[in-house]
């Protein structure tokens, strides 16, 4: 989405409290390239959508704005002249903003074309498939959007905002309260922006009249609606519309068929199927929302114990879901010599008690982090924490020959062969050849 400077933290949170999604460790930092992953949502039929398209007020006057215009000149710039846009706007009793919002879809869409400095009908079918029609909207959509940087609300801040408005609004179905969704901009602005005091003190006061302007625009462009509790949730075609446009920017948003696929798999099968890429972190949600969480636990932690680095991987990012009620089997697997640093690690984030990882440790597991890429595809991947490049990352790959992972070969020569900097590529290089050097050394 445009003007990504939503604090991805907060936004995080608000999904995982207002949706129940299982709450993450304090300790993730999120990134503002990450991959958000939303609660599944219930799609209308794409018929009943198709059929809801030409009653959006923006699209309505635009097909009014197309008959208007009939043929005539356009200025160099491609819009109305003075005196045609006033009385347009008159005529379709439009403001002067809303009238040049609806030329922009009306021209971008195809209901009308510009050629030779005059406008006229365009190539647009009025008799649409469902799928084109779908797709029509999609497209009024991505102007609505597009037009916040250049002052589509008449708020700054709301525009500066907006795509993180509308995926707040997604993550929470019921809706949001007009307050929560100030108190949200604001706090992501001063994050984003840092303003001081007294700029923070003239945005809070403005805000709230700013905010319900914008929402008014959103409600005419046919994006959200308000609930009878007085909240602001997104219409059927807004859930449809922004949906698409989170998923064109890489974010884990499933519908709910997506996830029931996935819910009656076994561990294994699931665990597999993360391993490949095709079930992402919100099958998860859903598969851990009909088993016992020790039950669940236990089963994952087998299947790691024995299993490669690439499902350990993926067997972590599901247990990350889980809180002190799988204590129980995390407990047991501390006996475990592959699984027993994942284990302590685990108590500990979540404040029980267990062992202290030394140094050698989270060496061990940052080369296990490692060699689940070379095995995880998709969101799974995207779930580890690998080590950052630089120098630390030169310091850990000179320790990784001593900690004894089995993988620490193929991990050393995949830094070698494929990472950017060269100083890590030598460093990679000579501590492969110590690894294979202790290894000779073992066999012998």
């Amino acid at each position: 989405m445009a003007n990504n400077v939503f604090d991805l933290a907060e936004l995080r949170k608000l999904i995982d409290e207002q949706a129940a999604v299982p709450a993450r460790p304090p300790e993730e930092t999120a990134l503002e390239h990450e991959a958000l992953t939303f609660p599944p949502v219930l799609l209308a039929p794409d018929a009943e959508l198709a059929a809801a398209v030409p009653t959006v007020p923006l699209v309505a006057d635009a097909i009014r704005l197309t008959t208007w215009t009939g043929t005539r000149e356009v200025t160099p710039e491609g819009h109305l002249a003075a005196p045609d846009a006033a009385a347009a706007a008159a005529a379709l009793g439009l403001s002067a903003a809303r009238l040049r919002l609806v030329w922009i879809v009306a021209v971008n869409t195809g209901l009308l074309q510009i050629l030779g400095g005059r406008a006229a009908r365009g190539p647009l079918s009025m008799r649409l498939t469902v799928e084109a029609t779908l797709e029509f909207w999609d497209g009024v959509v991505m102007d609505v959007l597009d037009r916040a940087d250049e002052g589509l609300t008449g708020s700054a801040v709301v525009d500066g905002h907006l795509a993180e408005m509308l995926a707040t609004i997604y993550s929470v179905r019921s809706g949001v309260a007009t307050a929560n969704l100030a108190r949200g901009i604001l706090q992501s602005h001063e994050v984003a922006c840092t303003p001081g005091p007294a700029e923070m003190r003239r945005l809070a006061a403005a805000l709230p009249a700013e905010l319900l302007e914008a929402l008014s625009l959103l409600t005419y462009c046919g994006l959200v609606e308000q609930t009878t509790a007085g909240r602001t949730a997104l219409t059927p075609l807004g859930v449809w519309a922004v949906r698409r446009d989170l998923l064109r920017e890489g974010h884990d948003a499933p519908t709910t068929a997506e996830v029931e696929v996935f819910a009656d798999l076994s561990a294994a099968e699931l665990v597999a199927e993360l391993v490949k890429g095709t079930a992402t972190q919100s099958a998860v949600a859903g598969w851990l929302e009909r088993r016992a969480p020790e039950s669940a636990a236990r089963d994952l932690i087998e299947i790691a114990a024995s299993g490669t680095a690439g499902q350990r991987g993926a067997v972590g990012a599901i247990l990350e879901e889980l809180g002190p009620e799988a204590e129980a089997p995390v407990r047991q697997a501390l006996d475990d010599p592959l699984m027993r640093r994942y284990a302590a690690s685990w108590l500990h984030i979540r404040d029980l008690e267990a062992p202290p990882l030394s140094p050698e440790d989270h060496t061990w597991i940052a080369v296990d982090s490692l060699a689940a890429l070379m095995h995880l595809s998709g969101s799974a991947a995207g779930r580890l924490d690998p080590p950052e490049p630089g120098e630390d990352l030169i310091k850990l790959v000179d320790e990784m020959p001593a900690v004894g992972h089995p993988d620490t070969i193929a991990v050393l020569d995949m830094l070698a062969t494929a990472h950017d900097d060269q100083a890590v590529v030598k460093a990679a290089r000579k501590a492969a050849m110590k690894a294979r050097s202790l290894q000779h050394t073992k066999l012998a």
